[in-house]
């Protein structure tokens, strides 16, 4: 599988990887079966468009590994998104499962398509088509999807029947992040943002800052919008905002929930008018307490990591931050790094929990959900910031320390099938 290695995604999360095995001091034999992924899943889909033309998209599932139970994760529609970026993010999502103690291996993967400007006929004709080709590699005890930039619970729902009318009768467990009334979990849909909020209000109140922190957030999809409200119902002062269109930066505070029936109603954030508008280059560079980038891959880099003015770095997009980056934030004491596969991962623990309700046909209420959330991700979050104290290495590599050595041991103890 060294052809994934052409996208500098996945040359990032192996760079993270191997800086990591080299402090465990991993053997190479178990360094290669933990690294690479156990399947890589290329279709080709072919969806007859609104126009009556007939158009091939490429979808795309990776699953990193199986040694623990079933792979998890989410489904992408991006019009970048290659085999490249799905193994990278399967594999962050295998570490970001073994830390707070998931019984699953991780999986990531999507099409290749901007939904935006499909139809939602077109959307559900490329979903289902996708599903059908992948039925061999799914299932409630093979790998479960679940939604991810550019999907939504509606996208499960097509899944879940499609996948459902195969099989002949209905499979609620296939995926997660459903409709709640197909199955769902209360809490979900929030799940992700919250996480990301609870963490950064944790470590803050840990680090005494100010009750009313400042906090940037880029990003304004579903992880940025609820964290960002749930920053502010925590009583911090969200002053920044970015989102595809640009971001506004108001240094006396933003209504969050405002801005987002504004952007709701089908105007862009560029269009708002309470608080200058600056780029999202910009907007990280900008003194707060609390920076989210709960956006893309690879936006804080070589070139502005030195320029951040925060106390904690909350990861909320998978990724956002990179080796380079690393090198100096690394340098920076007085920023606190909570990683992407510790910050985010209120998705995947409550898409855990919705699985396990499929499972047994008995359902939680959101107040149950949002507990237990909160006690897997404090657990978690202790451990790392033990870890990182003990060994006097950053939070990244404790995380990542953590994770990875759970997968090699449970490897380990399996042996090596002849």
């Amino acid at each position: 599988m060294e052809f994934l290695l052409q996208n500098s995604v996945f040359r990032m999360a192996c760079s993270q990887f191997d800086r990591t095995a080299d402090f465990l001091q991993l053997p190479d034999a178990v360094r290669e079966r933990v690294k690479w992924p156990k399947r890589a899943i290329a279709v080709s889909i072919p969806v007859r468009m609104d126009s009556g033309d007939v158009r091939v998209f490429s979808g795309y599932r990776v699953q990193h590994h199986l040694t623990l139970g079933p792979t998890k994760g989410g489904l992408r529609y991006a019009p970048d998104l290659d085999m490249g970026e799905s193994a990278a993010l399967a594999m962050w999502m295998s570490w970001k499962c073994a830390l707070v103690d998931l019984p699953y291996g991780g999986a990531k993967g999507g099409v290749a398509c901007d939904p935006r400007k499909l139809s939602l006929r077109e959307n559900e004709a490329i979903t289902r088509r996708f599903t059908q080709e992948l039925i061999p590699f799914i299932g409630p005890q093979v790998d479960v999807p679940a939604p991810d930039m550019g999907t939504n619970p509606q996208t499960m729902a097509w899944i879940l029947d499609t996948y459902s009318t195969h099989i002949g009768h209905s499979v609620p467990s296939v995926v997660t992040g459903k409709p709640l009334g197909l199955g769902g979990s209360a809490g979900r849909n929030e799940a992700t943002g919250r996480g990301i909020a609870f963490l950064a209000h944790h470590a803050a109140h840990q680090m005494k800052l100010p009750a009313e922190c400042r906090v940037i957030v880029q990003g304004f999809g579903n992880v940025g919008t609820y964290a960002a409200i749930a920053m502010a119902q925590y009583g911090s002062k969200v002053i920044g905002i970015g989102d595809v269109s640009g971001a506004i930066y108001n240094p006396n505070g933003i209504d969050v929930v405002a801005l987002r029936q504004f952007v709701d109603s089908g105007r862009s954030l560029a269009e708002y008018t309470e608080g200058e508008h600056i780029t999202n280059e910009q907007l990280l560079e900008q003194p707060c307490d609390i920076l989210i980038p709960a956006a893309k891959e690879q936006v804080i880099t070589g070139a502005n990591a030195a320029k951040i003015q925060c106390r904690i770095l909350a990861e909320g997009a998978n990724g956002p931050t990179t080796p380079e980056a690393d090198a100096i934030l690394d340098q920076r004491p007085e920023i606190l790094v909570i990683p992407d596969i510790l910050c985010n991962a209120g998705g995947v623990i409550v898409s855990y929990f919705e699985w396990v309700q499929g499972l047994q046909s008995f359902f939680w209420t959101e107040a149950e959900v949002m507990d237990k959330l909160y006690r897997i991700l404090t657990h978690a979050f202790t451990q790392v910031m033990r870890t990182a104290e003990e060994k006097k290495i950053p939070m990244r590599i404790a995380a990542l320390s953590i994770g990875i050595r759970k997968v090699s041991d449970a490897k380990a103890a399996r042996g090596l099938f002849p």
